[in-house]
């Protein structure tokens, strides 16, 4: 059987907002729900190209980008 509840973790210590289903032993997983603040300090520090961020920097996509290339036209 699987249950959620809901609770909060602060500087490692986990507080649930109501009892669990079982007083006896019982494997756990802990996800963490971060709010955004936090989440704009991750993906500042993720490597990588972001989408959106070469806009307006010079970089255009062709207007043919998706036409077919004749290279491949004797596999159509």
């Amino acid at each position: 059987m699987y249950a959620a509840i809901k609770g909060t973790c602060e500087n490692g210590q986990v507080t649930l907002e109501e009892p669990p289903p079982t007083l006896g032993r019982a494997k756990v997983v802990v996800m963490f729900l971060v709010d955004e603040e936090a989440n704009q300090s991750i993906a500042t520090q993720r490597k990588g190209v972001r989408l959106g961020g070469l806009s307006g920097q010079g970089y255009r996509i062709p207007e043919d980008f998706n036409a077919p290339l004749d290279d491949l036209s004797e596999y159509q």
